[in-house]
């Protein structure tokens, strides 16, 4: 996979996803007005309670990554050396996108890589 990133970001990209798709269906539902006149009011109705549905799935969304982050394990990442947050055994920095693990039988020993490179 090309793009990495922490679970965190991941739930945030999600719901910022969800916030600008919304955001769009209901513009291009204001546009049925300028298109259809009288009749372009129903498919604005329309596309603006799809565009509504959409927002509030991103708002569960960012409240459901808010409250896993407020659970998620701080600790600080050896590449960088800033404080980052993690979900679950395995996770990426937040800001390096270095790879993180809490379960030791999954840790690499980065001293014996750089000795055998």
């Amino acid at each position: 996979m090309f793009f990495k990133s922490a679970k965190i970001n991941e739930f945030r990209l999600w719901g910022l996803v969800f916030t600008l798709v919304g955001m769009g269906i209901m513009i291009l539902g204001t546009a049925g007005i300028v298109l259809w006149g009288q009749a372009g009011k129903i498919v604005a109705g329309i596309f603006m309670i799809f565009g509504m549905i959409s927002l509030l799935i991103s708002v569960a969304v960012y409240f459901w990554a808010g409250m896993m982050s407020t659970s998620a394990t701080m600790l600080e990442c050896p590449e960088c050396g800033r404080q980052t947050k993690m979900l679950g055994k395995t996770d990426r920095c937040m800001f390096c996108r270095t790879m993180l693990t809490l379960d030791p039988n999954q840790a690499r020993d980065s001293s014996a890589e750089e000795i055998n490179a």
